[in-house]
């Protein structure tokens, strides 16, 4: 098979699968990793797919909603090492709020039992906490929305008037000086607007791919925001403005080894 029907038939594979691993596609074509490698910089030069850690996706629309299980696989180790770090915010007794996001689902995984008390409106994140009998959860309720696991709409963000929280965890589409802080879903960007109304603290957690980025529904102007958590690859620019906005900044640095984000 010629290299450019090979990377014609990875293109087709990823759009009818989402993702593909690169040793699945090795095996499939008979070709060492290394030539699907090749293959994949070639398409993702051509902005045809996106890579990722161990295989490719599709890329996803700037204004659309991406599944949960699409979204789990970008940009992984960024969001483990975000997480991670967010974990020095919380002390025990703290009464949180944590969000639909892949990013907020890590934290919920890594969060020790102790005693806390967490609001959702993730379906994964209390997946995550059920085993933690120190955890008090207290799940919004609502219309529920398969693409993210979560519950959305009125009834969820009319919960959320009954409460108020130490800090709240969100994660987002986009991140601009301008535009302020943005999701793809609507009723999602609403949602995590009432999550920022009823907390003493907002926390954002976001990797670098979502700075300078503004997508379709505005969650709240940049201001609404306490804190931002990013990885180490955060724009400078954007930093040095944020923070001469009152913003408190926190990078961390991506290890070359993530075992230790990998908790069970």
């Amino acid at each position: 098979m010629l290299a450019a029907e090979r990377r014609k038939k990875i293109f087709e594979l990823i759009y009818e699968q989402n993702f593909v691993k690169v040793t699945d596609l090795s095996e499939l074509f008979s070709v060492t990793e290394e030539t699907i490698r090749r293959d994949l910089e070639k398409l993702e030069r051509e902005h045809k797919i996106q890579r990722q850690h161990g295989g490719a996706i599709k890329i996803p629309s700037v204004d659309q909603e991406i599944h949960f299980t699409e979204r789990e696989i970008l940009n992984v180790h960024e969001k483990r090492a975000i997480a991670y770090e967010a974990l020095k915010f919380i002390q025990t007794g703290d009464k949180i709020i944590l969000d639909a996001s892949t990013t907020a689902r890590c934290l919920a995984r890594f969060l020790p039992n102790i005693p806390l008390t967490v609001i959702t409106n993730s379906v994964q994140v209390v997946t995550e906490l059920v085993d933690k009998n120190q955890i008090e959860i207290i799940s919004t309720g609502g219309r529920y929305t398969a693409k993210s696991h979560s519950f959305v709409g009125p009834l969820a963000e009319r919960s959320l008037a009954n409460y108020h929280v130490t800090k709240t965890f969100i994660s987002c589409k986009g991140v601009h000086l301008k535009h302020g802080v943005s999701d793809s879903s609507e009723l999602q960007a609403l949602l995590k607007a009432q999550m920022l109304e009823h907390c003493d603290e907002a926390i954002l957690l976001v990797d670098s791919s979502k700075i300078n980025t503004h997508s379709f529904a505005q969650i709240a102007p940049l201001d609404k925001i306490h804190t931002i958590i990013c990885d180490e690859n955060m724009d400078q620019n954007f930093k040095q403005q944020a923070t001469d906005l009152g913003i408190h900044i926190h990078t961390v640095t991506l290890p070359h080894n993530n075992i230790g984000y990998y908790r069970s």
